[in-house]
């Protein structure tokens, strides 16, 4: 009976490991790259923790800058799509923190890019409440006052802004392969982020809770916009995690939409940038 038990545990715990491997990767190209379903794009490392999954890997960079290049190399070895995930600022003044855009086009610079529209459309039949707009991208700042916010929104006409979707789209569009964008509304249209959440986040998406010591130390009137701007996150925070939630292990990426095989072998290391892997 020993035996039996071993032999029945031994056949449990295979069966474990081989559904584990079979969730963590959709196919096999050659018989060896394995593919995740989605690369994941976010600029906190709060934001890489809630998107990275089984068959989700997560590219976390601080500093837009830099993504470019942690990003291509992500790429290199091999995804089915990219998504813009995180949160970002309210550009509408209809839009209330918490709010869920989902991505129709992708603003920067110096061109407008497209969402897929297939991913678009199953990502706003999930999400309760999401609304579908543009989405503006700009990598050397944070736009924090509301004035700025309102300036952008008559240039663009867009819903929100982050620091990563033109990346994204500029990498995919590159590529050939599906974009979409999901963003959560932080800080909306009417409110202005104090110094001490700017001087917070590091390269690596991260928050340097001794930065934001050091700027109230030097301007403690931005203690109570502060205070603010935590309510802003815990509740932005909060439906993000929602939203990963509905999307399921794919972040609802249509099962039809083509495979792109790994270029080439590449390290996952670049500045200021990191990438998550998969985590069971």
């Amino acid at each position: 009976m020993r035996c039996v038990g071993r032999s029945i545990l031994h056949y449990s715990w295979e069966a474990k490991s081989a559904a584990s491997r079979e969730r963590r990767s959709l196919v096999a190209v050659s018989g060896s790259a394995l593919l995740v379903a989605v690369i994941g794009v976010v600029g906190l490392a709060l934001e890489a923790r809630i998107v990275a999954g089984a068959d989700t890997r997560a590219v976390c960079s601080g500093d837009g800058r830099t993504l470019a290049t942690s990003l291509a190399c992500a790429v290199a070895e091999g995804c089915r799509g990219l998504i813009s995930f995180g949160i970002a600022g309210g550009l509408s003044p209809d839009l209330r923190t918490g709010t869920c855009v989902v991505g129709s086009t992708i603003i920067s610079e110096t061109a407008q890019l497209m969402t897929d529209s297939d991913w678009s459309r199953s990502l706003l039949q999930v999400l309760p409440g999401a609304v579908h707009g543009a989405i503006v991208g700009l990598s050397s700042r944070i736009v924090a006052h509301p004035d700025a916010k309102r300036a952008l929104r008559a240039r663009t006409g867009a819903l929100a802004v982050d620091n990563e979707s033109h990346v994204v789209a500029s990498a995919a569009a590159a590529r050939g392969l599906p974009m979409a964008a999901v963003r959560v509304i932080m800080d909306p249209v009417t409110r202005e982020l104090p110094a001490s959440a700017l001087a917070a986040v590091r390269a690596n998406g991260t928050i340097d809770l001794a930065a934001v010591i050091r700027s109230l130390a030097s301007e403690p009137s931005d203690l109570p916009m502060l205070l603010r701007t935590t309510l802003d996150a815990l509740i932005g925070f909060a439906a993000l995690f929602r939203c990963r939630q509905l999307l399921g292990p794919a972040l609802g990426l249509p099962a039809a939409l083509p495979i792109r095989p790994p270029e080439r072998k590449a390290s996952m290391e670049s500045p200021g940038a990191s990438l998550c892997g998969l985590k069971e």
